[in-house]
């Protein structure tokens, strides 16, 4: 049979990435209370493609996912990576899984457990080297000061997000990245509260208002601390409730090369 994808191409140009994306399937994450949890993740795998070739076997990123299937997890990257490279025959590998991840959290005052969902990333190539990041969205309230300070009762707030990214040498558990973000803001985000909980979570905000710049210099000073992380990228959304736009600040640094980096970490 005709093997169209490995046709020569004559336009002379080369594509940086070609594969498979959105593909759903289970996968399972470490879990600092349980071990280990079963979720699902939207994954992306992609190979280059040298100028020789017409097309790549799109077939085959299913057939090594499908290989891996009981085992798509952090510790299990770099061999999908690796198969995928042998398999496709490429310099370069590259993948991203996008999972929900649930942390059982209990409320300040009632203590009743409730489960809050938060979305993460694992993005990992490899060529010559492995190179993995860890990417946690984490929930945040939000006041601001300038409202407080200019209005005689009151101050808006509104729910934002932390997107913290990290580069690691060693493990860094998604709940500890969960709590710098939440630590920062003026309060936590929680799936379930009774009256005296959100009494305390309001109070509590509106006695620590954050500016989106003061969450992102926050969450800097408490992963400069940390000597397992060795570069990180912290990007603050502010879903603004009186005003028809978001707030936004972010940073990056490199703590090997101890020089700040623009927001972007691929």
């Amino acid at each position: 049979m005709r093997d169209v994808q490995n046709e020569l191409d004559y336009r002379e140009i080369n594509l940086d990435r070609v594969g498979v994306n959105g593909v759903v399937y289970p996968i399972t994450v470490l879990d600092r209370t349980n071990k280990t949890q079963d979720t699902y993740g939207k994954i992306n795998l992609y190979v280059d493609l040298p100028k020789e070739f017409r097309g790549t076997h799109m077939s085959r990123f299913i057939e090594i996912l499908n290989k891996h299937r009981k085992n798509v997890n952090l510790s299990s990257l770099r061999e999908i990576l690796t198969d995928t490279k042998a398999e496709l025959n490429a310099k370069n590998a590259h993948i991203e899984i996008e999972f929900m991840y649930f942390v059982s959290k209990k409320a300040p005052i009632s203590k009743i457990e409730s489960l809050m969902n938060y979305v993460c990333k694992f993005i990992a190539s490899e060529n010559n080297n492995f190179d993995f990041v860890l990417e946690v969205d984490v929930p945040i309230h939000l006041v601001c000061p300038c409202s407080k300070e200019i209005s005689k009762f009151g101050a808006h707030n509104q729910r934002g997000v932390a997107k913290i990214s990290i580069r690691m040498k060693k493990l860094v558990w998604i709940e500890e990245i969960i709590d710098i973000g939440e630590k920062a803001a003026s309060a936590p985000v929680f799936a379930l509260l009774k009256r005296e909980d959100e009494k305390y979570i309001t109070e509590q905000a509106y006695l620590n208002p954050r500016f989106v710049e003061d969450v992102a210099r926050n969450i800097s000073l408490s992963l400069d601390k940390d000597e397992r992380i060795i570069w990180y990228s912290v990007e603050i959304i502010s879903i603004e409730s009186i005003h028809n736009h978001n707030a936004y600040a972010c940073l990056s640094r490199d703590k090997r090369e101890n020089a700040n980096k623009d927001c972007k970490h691929l």
